[in-house]
């Protein structure tokens, strides 16, 4: 198949570009600019793939098949290579070459690129104004600090006063002074005892003075070496955390720019040589040829150059009476030949005669035989798909002696979807209609409704990359006949439109394969309306009295998923949640539906569903106790509803194809 996809590229490259010769048995002479402009092709090849050091190829084949192309213009012919090459142009993805970031030499070209010195400008800029808006102004220093200041300050402890004069940092006044020895004829008299006495008591205060003030010094020399040391450390902190942030925020935000100016480049590069690469191999095409000789019975020869340009031979071919025939052979490409009949040649046929039993003049085919019209299908985007369940329960009870009422209960189920899919594009619709009734026995039950629900979603998507796709979804839900509370018949409390919920969704999809997907749409509207608020209270669904619809905006997750257990046993899951931007923490809604299907016969089925729906602005009423009195208040509550059925299943998926007649 690839080689049929890249026959038919080189048989349209040959309408567009004619290179080939008509002479038999050289090659076609291309003219000296043909020349110039395949070397220069040649020479952009060999600047990303072979001399450039900072550009390497993302796979080594592709590197291996580029060198082999260019080998193959300048040395010998490769067949290979030119498919090879026209398969990777099929690939819009591939990548022929890539550079890394670090790579890039003309960052200062880059808009937004803040180069070196810049950076180191406004990291400069940083510190003079750190230094400027805390000049003057007041740090406070942690008290912990302040405390161990008077511990670590060096001060004299008390008694130790002397050593300060000892040391010569402070001078002993002379009347203050010791003397070595006291003279009697100082202590003649009590008072001169009194008076020594005394100067011992002067002295010692005078040393316990200077002691004192000697500390103080100290401890507010120390302390003020401290706060200045904090200071200076914590502003340099300052300094350090800004200029930081600074430097590492200009760091990625010139690799991210780095990043995209050279995705933008080798995108373009990888463009330029694929263009380059096809040029490069309609050309190697053009010019190889094979030449091949045919002989017939009389040994007579005929030349054609095989090639993707249009050749003509003529050959006779005898048999061994020497009856000649003409055969025209005709090149359709560099491996395919077509033989026809020569123009003129007159075949003389066997005709049907009239026997003596039967009269062929008499006989006609069946005129109906004209009328036969052949068709065939011609494939469309769409496929259509869809499956109906029906089930069945009927229950008759009469004088039963265990007891039980006779009942009669119908569910119907119909799925259906069109989904149109493209390369990129892809557009899903679906509808969903429940309906389920019961007929008991009771006295004045009558008919009730046990299923009741209609819901149309259509979702288009676009292609994004791998699985993703960008996509919007339209989802409108409602239900078809009025509900009640049963055994009251009198109050409806829904019907038709009353309520309908519809959510308009803008998101990403993930789709890696058929039974998977998840759809999260951060750009949700959902939209609530009651039709009828003359018979339903609205206020139960979170519509204020007096108005008709409300929509809030939030965050969509939708996620599918599908196990087959086995052939004939399959689990599905839907899970909903919608989250409310006004008050995420409080107002969300969660629908999730639980279904297991078993295919017992072809046409018979069971299946098990389970449907969890939680919805803040659905409210029920219920009676609680509030300081000491009974109320009736509203809150929501957790909706389940659960059954199992029995009935006949009809599925459709298929191909919407268009039909034309052969005339």
């Amino acid at each position: 198949m690839r080689f049929k996809y890249c026959f038919l590229i080189f048989l349209f490259t040959l309408f567009l570009n004619p290179l080939f010769s008509k002479t038999l048995s050289k090659k076609k002479k291309v003219d000296t600019t043909e020349i110039d402009s395949i070397q220069a092709n040649i020479d952009y090849l060999k600047q990303y793939f072979i001399t450039n050091g900072s550009w390497h190829t993302s796979n080594p084949e592709i590197r291996r098949n580029v060198e082999g192309l260019i080998h193959f213009i300048q040395d010998q012919p490769l067949d290979s290579i030119i498919r090879n090459i026209a398969l990777y142009h099929q690939d819009s993805a591939m990548n022929y070459v890539t550079r890394l970031p670090g790579n890039v030499s003309d960052t200062l070209a880059i808009e937004g690129f803040v180069p070196a010195a810049e950076l180191d400008s406004s990291l400069k800029q940083i510190e003079i104004s750190v230094l400027s808006d805390y000049k003057g102004k007041e740090i406070m220093v942690p008290i912990e600090l302040i405390r161990r200041v008077e511990y670590e300050a060096g001060t004299i402890p008390p008694g130790k006063g002397m050593e300060l004069f000892k040391d010569s940092i402070y001078i002993m006044p002379d009347s203050l002074k010791f003397l070595d020895a006291i003279p009697d004829s100082l202590i003649r008299t009590v008072k001169d005892f009194q008076r020594i006495v005394k100067l011992d008591s002067i002295r010692n205060s005078y040393v316990e003075n200077h002691r004192k003030a000697y500390n103080d010094s100290i401890v507010k020399a120390y302390r003020d070496s401290v706060i200045l040391a904090y200071r200076q450390n914590f502003i340099r902190d300052v300094i350090n955390s800004k200029k930081k942030w600074l430097s590492d925020s200009v760091k990625l935000n010139n690799f991210e720019l780095v990043k995209s100016y050279n995705d933008s480049i080798i995108h373009q590069v990888n463009d330029s040589i694929a263009n380059v690469l096809m040029s490069l191999a309609r050309y190697a095409n053009s010019i190889d040829t094979m030449q091949i000789w045919f002989k017939n019975l009389k040994n007579e020869s005929s030349g054609i150059l095989l090639s993707n340009n249009q050749q003509y031979t003529r050959i006779w071919l005898k048999n061994a009476q020497n009856d000649s025939l003409s055969v025209l052979i005709k090149t359709m490409g560099k491996d395919t030949m077509q033989m026809l009949l020569d123009d003129g040649i007159t075949f003389t046929r066997f005709t049907q005669r009239e026997s003596r039993k039967v009269k062929f003049d008499g006989f006609k085919p069946d005129y109906k035989l004209d009328e036969i019209r052949e068709k065939y299908k011609v494939e469309t985007p769409w496929r259509l798909a869809g499956n109906g369940n029906f089930g069945f329960t009927q229950t008759y009870l009469e004088n039963w002696k265990k007891g039980g009422q006779s009942a009669i209960s119908l569910l119907t189920v119909l799925k259906g979807s069109a989904i149109y899919t493209n390369k990129k594009f892809k557009w899903e619709n679906n509808v969903e209609i429940r309906n389920g009734w019961i007929q008991s026995g009771g006295v004045g039950e009558g008919i009730r409704k046990t299923d009741d629900k209609l819901e149309i979603i259509s979702r288009v998507g676009l292609s994004a990359f791998k699985k993703w796709y960008y996509s919007a979804e339209l989802d409108f839900e409602t239900q078809f006949f009025r509900g009640y509370k049963y055994p009251d018949l009198t109050t409806p409390i829904s019907e038709f439109l009353s309520p309908a919920r519809t959510l308009f969704k803008i998101g990403m999809d993930y789709k890696p394969n058929k039974k998977f997907s998840v759809f999260i749409s951060p750009f949700t509207a959902k939209h609530i309306s009651v039709r009828d608020t003359a018979n339903i209270d609205q206020t139960k669904f979170g519509i204020a009295k007096g108005e008709k619809r409300f929509w809030e905006p939030g965050l969509n997750a939708d996620i599918k998923l599908r196990i087959d257990i086995s052939p004939d046993i399959r689990y599905e899951t839907k899970y909903k949640m919608f989250i409310n931007y006004i008050e995420p923490f409080k107002k969300r809604d969660i629908n999730w539906e639980n279904q297991i299907t078993m295919q017992l016969t072809n046409r018979i089925n069971m299946q098990m569903m389970l449907h969890l729906l939680y919805d803040d602005n659905v409210l029920f009423s219920e009676t609680r106790v509030i300081n000491g009195v009974e109320e009736v208040v509203r809150v929501p509550k957790l909706q389940v509803k659960e059954l199992i059925t029995i009935g006949f299943s009809y599925k459709i998926n298929k191909k919407v194809y268009k039909t034309r007649t052969l005339m």
